[in-house]
């Protein structure tokens, strides 16, 4: 099968920094379906591996976690799908990815895919949608609490976890979101995804927060440069808040949440898979929630931009635009050439 891997971190201006080649066809295991990939999407995690991962040699790393295609085979022990049906999932960080013409998921991870969304539509969505549903209602647990009258800060809100966090909050809770861009571009996407009001994150988030009508927030979630708004994070929580956050912050003084009695909470989409959890098929159940949402209109794609087919040319111009920090949405690249 045609596959896009690297055998070496490499920077994304490196010709070899990605390469197309012909790899073995998986066999599916007991919980396995095996995937015909249509399109994917590309996330910050992707960019974070190829910099900073050794793959051993011989032995060439498939990155991509965003996919969505059609059940091409089925593993021993598979329950929920067939084959022929029209799938989406994240994967899992232990095992090849995407980024290539067939892959191999856990079923207990993948879902339907929606029906009212085209191949690149709905890969812009997986993984973003398990990291902001989890945030919200596993680490949060604002489906066990009362949300009418409280508010949400989402620092980072035009990026791709933002992007459908704003959404979420907006359709199944009761607060008031305030989401942070700094370019009025990305101002005015957050705005259309439904939060409340947008400030601008290159002010002091307190400072801002103020000058936009809120005194203090119950709630934050950070989703990039938690360490450098973290002192801004804390004056702004009311007392008892509760701090969630997915990035990789330098060191950040937990002992500065005690005086307030805060909370913090951190994500990891890839938790589920990675250790087998007992709630494993929680990620399957999510999706299908999040499907059913879009085929009724409650949600809406994340998809900014479709950057050409599967190709280690245009998977390297993804890279190099993650790696620039100015993206709105999602990524998405569609079908394989040749």
């Amino acid at each position: 099968m045609k596959a896009i891997a690297f055998t070496q971190s490499l920077p994304i201006s490196d010709a070899n920094a990605l390469q197309e080649m012909e790899l073995p066809m998986p066999a599916p295991g007991p919980h396995d379906i095996r995937v015909a990939v249509s399109a994917v999407s590309v996330n910050p995690v992707d960019v974070k591996m190829r910099a900073g991962a050794q793959p051993a040699p011989g032995e060439p790393r498939i990155l991509g976690f965003d996919a969505v295609g059609v059940v091409d085979a089925i593993g021993s022990q598979v329950t929920r799908f067939k084959t022929g049906d029209r799938v989406w999932y994240a994967g899992d960080i232990t095992r090849p990815g995407s980024n290539a013409e067939f892959q191999l998921v856990d079923e207990r991870i993948a879902a339907l895919a929606p029906k009212n969304l085209g191949d690149g539509e709905a890969a812009a969505m997986p993984l973003t949608a398990i990291t902001a549903w989890e945030l919200l209602f596993d680490r949060l647990e604002l489906d066990k609490r009362e949300t009418q009258g409280k508010t949400l800060l989402v620092v980072g809100a035009a990026g791709g976890v933002g992007s459908i966090l704003v959404q979420l909050a907006k359709t199944l809770t009761g607060l008031t979101v305030i989401g942070t861009a700094s370019r009025p571009q990305s101002q005015e996407w957050v705005l259309s995804l439904g939060a409340d009001a947008v400030i601008d994150h290159r002010q002091p988030l307190d400072q801002a927060l103020q000058a936009a009508g809120f005194e203090q927030v119950d709630y934050v979630v950070s989703l990039n440069q938690t360490d450098h708004h973290f002192d801004a994070i804390i004056e702004a929580l009311k007392p008892q808040g509760k701090l969630a956050l997915i990035d990789d912050p330098e060191l950040i003084d937990v002992r500065k949440l005690k005086r307030k009695s805060l909370s913090l909470h951190w994500e990891l989409m890839f938790t589920r898979p990675m250790f087998g959890t007992d709630d494993i098929e929680r990620q399957h159940q999510l999706l299908t929630q999040v499907a059913a949402m879009v085929d009724k209109g409650q949600l809406k794609t994340t998809l900014a931009e479709v950057l050409g087919t599967i190709s280690a040319a245009n998977l390297k111009k993804a890279h190099a635009l993650i790696e620039s920090n100015a993206t709105i949405g999602k990524l998405v690249l569609a079908g394989f050439t040749g």
